[in-house]
């Protein structure tokens, strides 16, 4: 038996890492979540800090015993999972249903499915942060408590198999408040002016700044135009400049994957997601706009070699959110030397923006 057991989320993943690893390791997935809160009741102690109970799940019966068993005859488990909440319970839920040995026991986690962040993290383990597992609880208590409480009464009063949730009724209700907004909005018409000038072989199309409540006022003002003479004033001549934007972080990845490739945002998580259990990109669930030094050394010989030394600007960029998690690294390829890659035509297509993407953002202006 294997002297490490590395245990993961997805099965894709784990054909990879164990490759990676070599004859000392043994990786096997959890496939995902382990453990649930109870179906009685709400699962949660209201009275006693809402404390919440959890049952292994039946699907997960059998991978709880052959994990449990492999665990056993381990030196070191390696808990894996993604480096979110959601990663982070499933670390410390597999911990609790293997009973895990914390002297036995180390938490790793990498943002790319590569040898080197691979052989990096083990070379760097921690402790389960048990900060982000009380988020996580905290988020799954919410949803089954305003859940459990609220689908009922939609059940009772509008119709039968509605649901309510810790986000959906609060954006329900954001929505609701905008489209009334929206209903008692008070339209009102006003009048532009528009001149088409010609000047030498050319037309120039100029609007007059000043917008007119009626149309006889714009009329009236084209009245007194009539007999008027026109001059250009200054004419200044000067190259137009665009700046790239920065790398992808998840919700700009949704955007420009809805907008250019017309994938909606569960096709885009769906692919994305394999791309990084492929070790193709890196995780796909940040709100970081960083590239690693690592990445952008790729980058500048990238775009050295197929576009030329006068293309590339090295550029860092600083998120706007509030409370972004900057730890992470943007979306990005994990080797970017790569401008292509193999697989279903869908996830080629969505490669390929990520790519380009994180190319241009280490460019020079558009002019």
């Amino acid at each position: 038996m294997a002297k490490n057991l590395v245990i993961v989320e997805s099965p894709a993943k784990a054909k990879t890492i164990e490759g990676f690893l070599g004859k000392d390791y043994i990786v096997k997935s959890s496939f995902g979540h382990v453990r649930d809160l109870v179906k009685k009741g709400y699962g949660v102690d209201i009275e006693n800090n809402f404390t919440p109970t959890y049952e292994v799940q039946p699907d997960k019966e059998k991978i709880i015993a052959e994990l449990k068993k492999l665990s056993k005859g381990a030196d070191m488990v390696w808990l894996a999972s993604d480096e979110d909440r959601e990663g982070e319970a499933i670390s410390w839920h597999l911990s609790e249903a293997l009973e895990l040995n914390p002297k036995k026991t180390k938490r790793i986690v990498f943002h790319e499915i590569t040898k080197g962040a691979i052989e990096k993290a083990i070379q760097n383990p921690r402790q389960v942060d048990i900060n982000l597992v009380n988020a996580q609880q905290a988020r799954r208590v919410l949803d089954r408590l305003v859940g459990f409480e609220l689908s009922p009464i939609l059940w009772r009063k509008v119709r039968p198999s509605l649901s309510a949730g810790r986000v959906q009724s609060v954006a329900v209700r954001l929505i609701v408040e905008r489209e009334r907004e929206v209903q008692n909005f008070k339209s009102t018409s006003a009048f532009k002016v528009v001149a088409l000038f010609n000047v030498g072989k050319a037309i120039l199309k100029a609007e007059l700044n000043e917008r007119y409540a009626t149309e006889a006022e714009a009329q009236a003002f084209l009245e007194k135009c009539k007999a008027a003479s026109f001059s250009i004033g200054s004419l200044e001549t000067k190259p137009a400049k665009r700046s790239p934007a920065a790398p992808f972080t998840t919700s700009t990845l949704q955007q420009e994957a809805a907008r250019k490739l017309g994938f909606s945002v569960a096709q885009t998580m769906m692919l994305a997601q394999r791309l990084y259990e492929a070790g193709k990109i890196t995780y796909m669930r940040t709100d970081s706009v960083n590239l690693s030094e690592t990445a952008m050394n790729q980058a500048n010989k990238a775009i050295n070699q197929n576009y030329g030394a006068k293309y590339y600007q090295p550029r860092t960029y600083k998120t706007k959110s509030k409370g972004a998690q900057e730890a992470h690294e943007a979306i990005r390829p994990t080797y970017i030397d790569k401008t292509s890659v193999d697989g279903e035509n869908n996830e080629v297509r969505l490669y390929d923006l990520i790519w380009k993407r994180t190319i241009a953002s280490q460019m020079s202006d558009a002019e």
